[in-house]
């Protein structure tokens, strides 16, 4: 009786770390494969192995609480006025009074997790990146990395982003980047995001609060004569899938 209370004791033992070991295996990332200088990026925000184990992101963002599957990229935006949803193959939208949302659904529903799960999500496949100038703003130099995408990658194949980071630490510092979700024309001209305080979730160090910088007569980057931060509070991460229909249009 003995030996077979040990037997199989042993066959949970193998079974659990065999599981163990298989977990492992799904979050181990080819590192090799993203420029080295935009891994010290990652492993300085907490690292992509690390983000890659989380399959839920929660945040608010004023009256909002986005809710995004990490897996597959299903959203849902819930605030007192309107709940704006992506399945997975369709994006819904629903409202308490007509037209309380201003903006377009389907360019919307994801906008605010591709800025805060910055710079993790310049990790995704179909990526392609390249070298770019150094970003100049009050005499010090962050340098950068150039990021697009590869035809039919995503909604907006078009958008380049540029990620610059502190030389030092090797901390996300700034943004830019184009839109091209509208007319799926390429172009010149890039907005500066200032990542300008970050917090530490769950080992990651992710965004806390956002500010849109501008430019003067002569392209130099300057504050925004009023500064309207986009903050992210209340932010949890879980490594638990919630179910397939939390993403579908609400009745």
């Amino acid at each position: 009786m003995k030996n077979l209370i040990a037997i199989a004791f042993l066959a949970i033992l193998i079974v659990a770390c065999a599981s163990e070991e298989k977990k492992e295996k799904e979050v181990s990332v080819n590192l090799d494969q993203y420029p080295p200088k935009l891994v010290k990026v990652l492993e300085a925000h907490g690292g992509l192995e690390t983000w890659n184990k989380q399959k839920l992101l929660k945040f608010s963002k004023g009256e909002e609480i986005h809710t995004i599957d990490l897996s597959n990229r299903k959203s849902l935006v819930v605030s007192p006025k309107y709940t704006l949803g992506y399945n997975g193959k369709n994006t819904w939208l629903k409202e308490k009074d007509s037209a309380a949302f201003k903006g377009n659904p389907d360019f919307y529903h994801n906008l605010f997790f591709y800025f805060y799960a910055m710079p993790f999500v310049l990790a995704d496949d179909g990526i392609v990146y390249d070298a770019t100038d150094s970003l100049i703003v009050e005499g010090k130099s962050y340098p950068g990395i150039k990021i697009s995408f590869k035809d039919g990658v995503g909604a907006s194949s078009k958008d380049n982003y540029y990620l610059y980071y502190n030389p030092k630490n090797h901390q996300m510092e700034w943004l830019g980047y184009t839109v091209t979700f509208f007319d799926n024309k390429a172009k010149d001209e890039t907005s500066i995001i200032k990542y300008d305080e970050w917090q530490d979730i769950d080992g990651l160090k992710l965004p806390r609060s956002l500010v849109w910088y501008e430019k003067d007569s002569i392209g130099n980057i300057v504050p925004p004569k009023t500064v309207n931060p986009v903050t992210f509070e209340e932010v949890s991460l879980s490594t638990k899938e919630v179910d397939s229909t939390f993403f579908e249009e609400v009745e």
